[in-house]
């Protein structure tokens, strides 16, 4: 009895310290995380805007608009159709009205060894002529505005990769429950001096919605062609930045550039079950470890203060001082990134949901090897390659 309520208290410390760490790493990160501001709308370089697209008729043709509505619209909009058989192209070519700064490619067909969005982008790099390369995703968002913000970071902070952080539009609960824990990660795991101010590659991060390039830092750290392989393609990237000595560099989206991701529950599983173990260095065990870690700091404070199951009896204050700490760290993270500080109380529900992801993902890699994406198998034996390339 005594062993277990001496392994009981260590369980009990350990979440503590690593609550307080995450939460006051999410505070300084909310406070001090860089944010898109208007801008005058003149800019010096040429951008050219990058969009790879497969069945994105839905969504791509707003983006265009938008895009081609800006205070000061990019010098070329170059729009990748990734054998699309939803009428992707039709819809690009209708909502630019012929404009000239609008360029539709047919993609060519997916070699072996690549990812299909890595191929995309590398086709759209080496056709586009820009000194700025944007890469977006199909459903990004743009306020009026919203470019000359991005170019003005991208001059103040003198970076050779900007990564935007789109201020991410949730409406189902599913998407409530689930998204917002992207930026509890970026705000509560990653030091914002580590990625700017450190040569650490491990210490980088990147979201693949949003990513400004100067095209000399592209291309010397090899582009996308560098990271064919790979998943989470962006992380890569910011890793070989960093490696490479040059600047990499974070900011928030502010609303100026905003996302909806995904629409139900279907979706948020498919989407972050595609992503979840490459996330985790394709490792099973590394997953496991940090599913059970995270049910530790948020999920067990909350059945201790029920059911007491650690037996520590007397200590009443020591759940509910934990609990505060994890519904703090997740309300913290919401209000910076402009989602809703109330669902931060349903915190145990969205580790539920997360782990029937991560279940997902290791279903997958057991039965086909890889996650399923847009009518793909992705397969993920040859990421280690490319890591190390």
């Amino acid at each position: 009895m005594v062993h277990k309520g001496a392994a009981a208290l260590a369980l009990v410390i350990f979440a503590l310290a690593a609550l307080i760490v995450i939460f006051a790493i999410a505070l300084l990160n909310a406070l001090f995380f860089p944010r898109l501001r208007p801008a005058p709308p003149e800019f010096g370089w040429r951008v050219s805007v990058l969009i790879p697209a497969r069945n994105e008729s839905a969504v791509i043709g707003q983006t265009v608009r938008m895009l081609l509505r800006q205070t000061r619209p990019p010098d070329e909009i170059l729009v990748l159709d990734d054998s699309s058989d939803d009428g992707t192209a039709e819809c690009v070519q209708t909502a630019a009205e012929g404009h000239p700064a609008l360029r539709v490619i047919t993609g060519m067909p997916l070699p072996s060894g690549w990812m299909g969005k890595n191929w995309a982008c590398h086709q759209l790099a080496q056709a586009a002529s820009g000194e700025l390369l944007v890469f977006i995703d199909a459903d990004v968002i743009w306020r009026p505005g919203a470019l000359a913000a991005l170019t003005a970071q991208m001059q103040t902070s003198r970076a050779d990769l900007l990564t935007v952080w789109p201020t991410q539009r949730t409406e189902s609960w599913a998407e409530r429950l689930v998204i917002p824990l992207m930026a509890l990660a970026v705000l509560g795991y990653l030091p914002l001096p580590l990625v700017h101010h450190t040569p650490f590659s491990v210490a980088a991060a990147a979201n693949g919605q949003c990513m400004v390039f100067r095209r000399g830092a592209y291309d010397l750290v090899g582009g996308h062609a560098a990271v064919r392989s790979q998943i989470v393609e962006d992380v890569a990237l910011a890793r070989r930045v960093k490696r490479a000595g040059l600047r990499l560099r974070m900011a928030d989206g502010a609303g100026l550039v905003a996302c909806r991701m995904y629409h139900d529950w279907s979706s948020v599983r498919s989407g972050f079950g595609k992503n979840i173990l490459a996330g985790h260095s394709n490792s099973l065990l590394f997953l496991a470890v940090s599913t059970v870690f995270h049910w530790i700091v948020f999920v067990l404070p909350w059945l201790w203060l029920v059911f007491n199951p650690v037996g520590l009896d007397g200590w009443p204050w020591l759940p509910l001082l934990l609990i505060v700490l994890g519904v703090g760290t997740r309300a913290v993270t919401a209000a910076a990134t402009r989602q809703r500080v109330v669902d931060a109380l349903l915190l145990p529900v969205s580790v539920v949901m997360m782990t029937l992801i991560a279940a997902q993902a290791v279903w997958w890699k057991l039965r086909y090897g890889g996650p399923q994406w847009k009518g793909r198998i992705v397969m993920t034996e040859t990421l280690e390659t490319a890591q190390h390339g």
